[in-house]
Formats: structure tokens, sequence, C-alpha cells
């Protein structure tokens, strides 16, 4: 069991992950197995996010005074989250495909851009295309334009 020193760095650890990121998603898992936690943390790492089992009041607390305050409140059962300083949608979209997989794994909320948004918003993030994918199609449509304004 933790020392009451060792809950204080963890609390302060998360507040300060949770200060610093405007992307988070909260979720739930029941019945894990340690193989499967070790997969999942493997690929949110792998897309650049952070993975954390969290107590539900633990949360709570450090997220006061985030942009995540209002998706912490109220947590029930099993908790972890999953957040990014970059990409939301490369982790939405990791997390969605182990969910596929791993019917355990559920989404209970989450936060992109500071804002607070549901479990159908999240999926609506993750079947996004990729940032490249969205960059090369302006691109392509810059060079479309430019070269019907040098016909002309």
């Amino acid at each position: 069991m933790k020392k009451k020193d060792e809950k204080k760095k963890d609390l302060e650890a998360l507040r300060e992950g949770l200060k610093k990121t405007k992307n988070v998603f909260i979720t739930g898992f029941e019945k894990m197995k340690v193989a499967q936690d070790y997969e999942l943390r493997k690929t949110v790492r792998g897309v650049g996010g952070h993975y954390q089992v969290v107590k539900n009041n633990i949360a709570a607390k450090a997220s006061e005074g985030t942009p995540s305050e209002k998706a912490m409140q109220d947590l029930r059962g099993m908790t972890s989250i999953a957040y990014t300083f970059d990409d939301p949608v490369a982790l939405a979209k990791a997390l969605q495909a182990y969910a596929k997989t791993n019917p355990q794994f559920t989404f209970k909320a989450g936060v992109v851009e500071g804002r607070v948004v549901d479990v159908s918003s999240i999926n609506d993030l993750a079947s996004m295309p990729p940032k490249e994918q969205i960059f090369a199609k302006l691109l392509y449509l810059s060079m479309l334009r430019r070269s019907a304004w040098y016909r002309q």
C-alpha cells in the first residue's frame, strides 16, 4: 500500500500532466488481463500518448482547475485516462482500434482541445483521416487552384 507522500506525488504528477494537455480520453476497463494492459500501454506510447489507471477521487482532485475538470467529476467503476500533448486523432484511433478487439475496454468521456466530448464524438474523431492525409489533400487542392490560375 502506498504511503501518503507517494500518493501526493502521484496526485501532483497527474495534475501537472492534465494542466499541460487539452486532450484527454477517460476510459473504463473491467477484467482486463495483464497482457492486455501491457498491449494497450504499448499502443498508447506508440502514438505519443500517456496512459494511467487512476482512482476516481484522485482523478477528480487532480483535474481541479484544468480543462478536464468537468469530465472527471462523478466517475464510477474502474477508470483509466489516456492523454496526449500532440495529436488527439491519432490517440483516439489507437484507443478505438484497441477497443474493437477488447470489448472490456470502453470510453466514458473525453476532452478534446479543452472541450468536453461524449463517446459518439470520440468515435467521430477516431474516424477522421490522419493529419498527414488532410495536409496532403489541402496541398493538392492548393496546387490545383494555382495551376488553374496560371492557365487563365
